[in-house]
């Protein structure tokens, strides 16, 4: 048999429409690369929750986008639920310290310790 040889042209000879003709099919196969590997990823770290919504069905990459994108949805709606949640007992805590405050001001400034006032002072510090 004898020997092939291909002529392939140095890449000095293409000009710039030939080779970006000739990397475009690399680069559009690497995209779909990048994107598949990460809806499989998506698929992965969310698979309990694909069990709960489909169990047994095979998914298709826009059903694994779409039950994502609810499932984000839904913990950003919890996550606002918890800060507020939070955010309305740092306030209480905030007030309740204040009014403490102004209270043991207000008890300080009579010289004379009633019973009522050194009561009040103790229940303040339980």
């Amino acid at each position: 048999m004898a020997p092939s040889t291909v002529f392939l042209e140095p890449d000095n000879l293409l000009t710039p429409k030939e080779k970006n003709k000739l990397r475009k099919p690399v680069v559009e196969k690497m995209r779909r690369d990048r994107i598949n590997s990460s809806i499989e990823q998506l698929k992965l770290l969310l698979e309990k929750e694909f069990q709960r919504h489909q169990p047994n069905s095979k998914l298709e990459k826009a059903d694994i986008l779409e039950m994502t994108v609810s499932y984000l949805k839904q913990q950003s709606q919890l996550q606002v639920k918890r800060s507020f949640h939070k955010s309305s007992q740092f306030d209480f805590r905030e007030g309740y310290s204040r009014c403490l405050q102004e209270a043991f001001h207000f008890l300080s400034l009579h010289k004379v310790r009633t019973e009522t006032q050194t009561k009040l002072l103790s229940h303040f510090q339980k």
